[in-house]
């Protein structure tokens, strides 16, 4: 944070101006070409029956209303912006949740998650605690927090999520991003299980944990999930 104020008082000079020391100033006259990066291309958006999504490394912008979503029958729907690209440091989407939904089972990782609701209530169970939630509450996870998240309240709630990756992923040979084993687990937790967010046997293996729901629907964005 420091760093970034210092940044934002004292804003570097450009290769074109004068340097205000002699040591930049000796280095200036050769500095400039080794200091050009090359250009990040833009990621192409492909169109799918459900929606636009990411089809390539690179910078993009994706409007959340006409990108793909997944839906899965009392899990609500979700939208990962990476598409069919691989974010190696971070995951990030949005979820919307009707009352009583989760939005996973309830597990721990070996990286941090935060959330962030934007509308609606929510329940947040954490480490066998219940917490309600209400629009621009934050929730920190940090690695190894037990958590899940539940719709609540009258109506859908809207909540954005980011997790780290460092801990749970490797490079395979061809370059693809790979779970590792060691990610975290899905744990017990009577809270969970009451309101139908947990497992009855710890595991590691996602498909068991969610034998019981079926696997998502690829969906375009339906009217009323996100307001303004």
């Amino acid at each position: 944070m420091r760093a970034a104020a210092r940044a934002a008082l004292h804003p570097r000079s450009t290769c074109t101006r004068r340097a205000r020391h002699r040591t930049l100033a000796a280095f200036s006259s050769r500095g400039c070409s080794s200091m050009i990066r090359r250009l990040v291309p833009e990621a192409p958006l492909r169109e799918t029956d459900a929606g636009l999504v990411a089809a390539g490394g690179g910078w993009f912008v994706l409007n959340a209303r006409e990108a793909r979503w997944r839906r899965v029958e009392e899990r609500g729907a979700g939208l990962s912006f990476e598409g069919e690209t691989d974010f190696p440091q971070i995951g990030i989407g949005l979820r919307v949740l009707g009352p009583g939904e989760p939005m996973a089972m309830y597990h721990w990782e070996t990286d941090q998650e935060d959330f962030l609701v934007l509308s609606g209530e929510a329940l947040l169970i954490i480490e066998g605690e219940e917490r309600p939630l209400r629009p621009w509450d934050f929730v920190h996870c940090p690695a190894g927090s037990k958590h899940v998240i539940v719709g609540a309240g009258e109506g859908a709630c809207v909540v954005l999520a980011v997790g780290a990756r460092e801990h749970q992923t490797t490079r395979a040979s061809d370059g693809t991003l790979e779970w590792r084993d060691d990610w975290g687990a899905y744990t017990v937790d009577e809270a969970a299980l009451r309101h139908g967010a947990g497992v009855e046997e710890e595991t590691t293996d996602e498909e068991r944990a969610y034998a019981r729901f079926p696997e998502p629907e690829p969906t375009r964005y339906r009217d009323g999930w996100l307001s303004g």
